[in-house]
This record gives structure tokens, C-alpha cells and sequence, in this order.
């Protein structure tokens, strides 16, 4: 299939993603917003993975994110986001005088 940007496409080997718009196309690439939220890039090698769908099957996400998007490489399971744990804040120079004054400690 030749891949045009805003064709709508459907992947073959994973109809679960539904339907596709492509929004941005490249000689190595395909960047393309399916029907779950998702942004995926497909490798050309996998273009004759993509079929043509009908448009009116496509339905962009209800609630589009800007800036940062959900961007997945086909092929990667979904994964979740990962969450960053709060650290307790210390200094350096803190952590230095408690060692040695640990260090004096010991000494006496």
C-alpha cells in the first residue's frame, strides 16, 4: 500500500488498535493516530501490513493531548507510565558533616 499522510489505514496484524489517520509519513517511517489513543510508528517494511480503511471509520480520541502524546512503537506492548517516588531532600554538605561527625564519634 502506498502510505499518504491523512490516509486512514487499519494494521492487519493488530485490529484491536481500530482505524488510523497517518499525520506524518518519511522514507523509514509512518506516524499514525489510531482509533485507541494511540500514536504509532510503523516501519516501512510493515507498510504492506496497512490496509486502506473507510474514513468514516476513523474517530480521532475525544480528548486530543497537547504537547506530549501517547507515542508507541508498533510491535511494543502497552506499557504503563512510569511513576516517579519522591525523594527526601538532602545535601551533599549535610550527608558529609553527619559522616563525620560519626567518623569523631568513634574516635573518642
Amino acid at each position: 500500500m502506498i502510505v499518504k499522510r491523512g490516509s486512514v489505514v487499519s494494521h492487519a496484524m493488530a485490529q484491536q488498535w481500530g482505524t488510523g489517520k497517518v499525520v506524518e509519513v518519511d522514507d523509514v517511517r509512518a506516524t499514525i493516530r489510531f482509533n485507541d489513543g494511540m500514536v504509532r510508528k510503523i516501519i516501512s517494511s510493515h507498510f504492506d501490513d496497512l490496509k486502506p480503511a473507510d474514513p468514516a471509520s476513523y474517530h480521532p480520541p475525544a480528548k486530543a493531548q497537547k504537547g506530549r502524546e501517547k507515542v508507541q512503537a508498533a510491535g511494543s506492548g502497552a506499557k504503563s507510565p512510569r511513576s516517579k517516588t519522591p525523594r527526601a531532600k538532602t545535601s551533599r554538605a549535610k550527608a558529609t558533616r553527619t559522616k563525620k561527625a560519626a567518623a569523631g564519634a568513634t574516635a573518642q
